[in-house]
């Protein structure tokens, strides 16, 4: 499959190219260009060249090419989903659920188009002013590879949609689906330059797309490290920086939750997409009264799961996407053995089996009794293991939840007012769920606080960060 350039699939200009594999067989997908510094110049410029004309066609043009687009996606959603799995690794229902998500934030977006609009007011002494909202210009969108359909639907959406093109880096394990979604966009009419996809490093691309003085705005999800380099590198530019980083979010379980519920919700919460979400609960903090009740339903919810090739109708958890994720999570559950920081009530390994033998493949795990200062407490852990503290009282598992560097996302499950209001007051998160988790709709702002981001996603709030306002003052 090759890059999308001012609408044609072209090759890298070094010719060069990479291999996709599928993480659960390892069985090669397609090879794909290995796009560079001059590759994003190219890019860049199709992008500069469209944007005047693009930002000149109304709000209700542009909605209806993306609506176009999202029937087209719904209508090829059985083989996008198919090529998603194969390259992700995530169970094929997942996949379908994905393809669904990138075609309904397009139609909310489109839905939005006639909102785009100023503000005005008298001001006495000095005439009127009127407000108008003008398009950037030239976006950059780097996703990474654990959601590549549905965050690249969170990022070109209020762009494209507020007047902007777009120039995106996919993740070097995810880039298919993107470059197939992206044709589905052309075929909608989407004008030639106005989304363009360059495949290819971060440190080469990615950077190299942070740098272009052309570039006005780069929306980033990935890690928190990498993010900080980004926003390093865009302050030279004075870009408009998104950052939708990492995020190691808790679960807080009361004694008077529903607790069968709350079971269900911890194994959801974790354990879609191989624990590789940056919203997955990566942390429950349950009450001591209701302790052994919660993590006896969990345990056996957990070992319920099956593992297994995305591809296979009837498993639960497929691989984690690349060796680095499966070698951390492995080593990670090896040092908790090793050094005696927690039990592991169930999981814990490489499940046995040759269908296993040549993908990256970890039981889903539970461990309980861990230290406060683990690993496995204090890092983002991106795959299928959740450690369970006990706490005495609601005071303490917010203390508990709040001690991490980061803060995007985390859940309290109750059905107690004041300790919901309690909980949505302190605990340092972007999104706070009540008796629920993981759950993003399009219609809401999504982004995080601390070390896990800056500038939202999602809602009419993700339009703002894609306009300029333009300040008009008028005197008769």
């Amino acid at each position: 499959m090759k890059m999308q350039i001012n609408g044609k699939a072209v090759e890298a200009c070094g010719g060069e190219f990479f291999d996709v594999k599928n993480p659960a067989t390892g069985e090669l997908i397609d090879r794909v260009p290995m796009g560079s510094e001059n590759d994003v110049d190219m890019a860049v410029g199709a992008a500069a060249a469209a944007s005047g004309g693009w930002a000149a066609t109304s709000p209700q043009q542009r909605g209806v090419i993306l609506y176009r687009a999202a029937g087209i996606v719904r209508q090829k959603k059985d083989e996008l989903a198919v090529l998603l799995t194969r390259e992700q690794g995530k169970p094929l229902f997942e996949a379908k659920n994905e393809i669904e998500g990138f075609a309904n934030v397009l139609e909310y977006y489109c839905g939005l188009a006639g909102s785009l609009r100023g503000d005005f007011v008298t001001v006495p002494q000095n005439g009127y002013a009127f407000t108008a909202k003008k398009p950037l210009g030239v976006c950059a969108a780097i996703i990474p590879w654990n959601m590549p359909a549905l965050i690249m639907a969170w990022k070109i959406g209020p762009a494209l949609i507020s007047g902007n093109t777009v120039v995106l880096k996919p993740a070097s394990n995810t880039p298919l689906t993107n470059l197939a979604l992206a044709s589905v966009l052309n075929e909608a009419g989407l004008p030639a330059g106005v989304l363009n996809v360059v495949t290819g490093p971060g440190n080469s691309v990615g950077e190299a797309l942070v740098r272009s003085r052309e570039v006005k705005k780069i929306s980033f999800t990935g890690e928190s490290g990498t993010g900080k380099r980004v926003a390093e590198l865009a302050a030279g530019g004075m870009k408009r920086v998104t950052l939708e980083l990492g995020g190691s979010d808790p679960m807080l379980v009361c004694d008077d939750a529903e607790i069968e519920s709350a079971a269900i919700g911890a194994l959801r919460g974790r354990f879609y997409n191989c624990g590789q979400t940056c919203t997955a609960v990566k942390r429950v903090y349950v009450f001591e009264s209701v302790a052994e009740e919660f993590i006896k339903k969990l345990e056996a919810g957990i070992r319920n799961l099956r593992v297994g090739n995305g591809l296979d109708g009837n498993i639960s958890v497929g691989p984690l996407n690349n060796l680095s994720q499966w070698e951390y999570v492995k080593g990670l559950v090896t040092e908790i053995k090793e050094k005696d920081e927690g039990k592991v009530l169930t999981g814990g390994k490489v499940p046995e089996g040759c269908e296993y033998e040549k993908g990256y493949f970890f039981e889903p795990s539970l461990v309980v009794d861990v230290p406060r200062d683990s690993r496995l407490l204090n890092e983002e852990v991106f795959g299928p293991v959740l450690p369970v503290v006990t706490v005495k009282d609601l005071d303490e598992a917010i203390e508990e939840a709040n001690n991490t560097r980061y803060g995007l996302g985390a859940s309290l499950w109750t059905k107690n007012l004041d300790r919901i209001r309690t909980g949505c007051e302190k605990l340092n998160a972007g999104v706070v769920w009540i008796n629920q988790h993981l759950k993003v709709a399009p219609e809401v702002p999504f982004g995080g606080v601390k070390e896990s981001g800056m500038g939202r996603e999602n809602g009419p709030d993700a339009l703002l960060e894609y306009m300029d306002t333009k300040t008009i003052m008028l005197k008769v």
